[in-house]
């Protein structure tokens, strides 16, 4: 989960982006929800380009959080269809781009099904010579994922082959699920401002930066506005500059 620093010290190396409105989008438009989501995975498909381009480390995307649920049984079997139609679809064009794809979370909620088209794309775009990291979280939640390192690391000091002082922040990093260790900015579409249980220990010292549009109306050009704004931001990490 190692951070390759971007050539740029004011530029983001590791981007997260919690893609939030399309169902909201949908019924504005007078669609199905599930035209809304649609119309969001085309909105990925941009937004990765254009990581690639702008030489980004790793984008993290929230596609299905723990808490998504809770949402209505029709909804959650249209998302699992995209999942598998989104991998068919883009997996040959994100290997031409070198983007190297990887799924966390608690993938087997999901049935082995989709858990076979997940392992399949990621042995696909796999590759030493990535042009983008491309972490795509289903069924995650930050409180969970902190709540399953906690026991992790509690069993590897129980069982005496870890000791409590060696626990930092590289041993948590080791035990997290999430493939990044930490994330520069984190983006949030849809209107609302807050961080909904996404990557609650890797956005420690993130720049968060809130859009109003709805995710299906995202553009590149929003995407790099953001990139742009980040290089005006100075990062002091605590030291007094």
């Amino acid at each position: 989960m190692a951070n390759s620093p971007n050539k740029k010290n004011n530029y983001p190396n590791n981007i997260g982006i919690i893609m939030d409105g399309n169902g909201r989008w949908a019924f504005k438009n007078s669609f199905k929800v599930s035209e809304g989501h649609k119309k969001g995975v085309d909105i990925v498909r941009g937004i990765v380009e254009e990581s690639v381009k702008q030489k980004i480390n790793s984008l993290t995307l929230y596609a299905f959080s723990s808490e998504n649920w809770k949402r209505p049984k029709a909804e959650i079997n249209s998302i699992k269809k995209l999942v598998i139609n989104a991998i068919n679809d883009q997996v040959p064009e994100l290997k031409k781009q070198k983007v190297k794809l990887k799924f966390f979370g608690h993938l087997d909620d999901f049935g082995k099904k989709i858990q076979d088209k997940i392992s399949f794309a990621e042995k696909e775009t796999c590759t030493t010579d990535s042009q983008l990291n491309l972490n795509v979280a289903l069924g995650y939640g930050g409180q969970q994922d902190i709540i399953d390192i906690v026991k992790s690391v509690s069993k590897e000091v129980a069982s005496e082959r870890l000791n409590i002082e060696d626990i930092d922040g590289k041993i948590i990093n080791e035990y997290s699920s999430v493939p990044v260790d930490e994330i520069d900015l984190l983006i949030r579409t849809g209107g609302d401002k807050r961080v909904s249980n996404f990557l609650l220990y890797q956005i420690a010292y993130a720049e968060i930066m809130f859009v109003d549009k709805f995710w299906p109306d995202f553009t590149r050009d929003d995407f790099s506005s953001c990139l742009n704004n980040f290089k005006k931001v100075s990062r002091r990490f605590g030291k007094r500059i």
